[in-house]
């Protein structure tokens, strides 16, 4: 599995568990999935990494708002789609 596909798969179970309402887990989960998405975004094209900025602002907004379902939104459509496109 390479790098890409297994931040995908960290992107959807860290949403899944927020969810399930088990945000603790999810945070925890998340953490990762930031530092994998930073890694697969590293040598993406200037207009990705503004993109992932911005997601990533999205998200930190859900997560202080506590609105877990939105936050689990942004994982898994606006951030896999985000990685996917830019390793396209």
């Amino acid at each position: 599995m390479n790098a890409l596909s297994h931040c995908i798969r960290q992107c959807r179970e860290a949403a899944a568990l927020f969810r399930l309402g088990r945000d603790v887990e999810g945070a925890l989960s998340m953490v990762d999935v930031f530092e994998n998405a930073q890694q697969c975004l590293a040598s993406a094209s200037v207009e990705a990494q503004q993109q992932w900025a911005q997601v990533l602002t999205q998200m930190f907004e859900c997560q202080e708002r506590q609105d877990w379902l939105a936050l689990a939104d942004y994982m898994e459509y606006e951030l896999v789609e985000l990685l996917e496109s830019a390793a396209a």
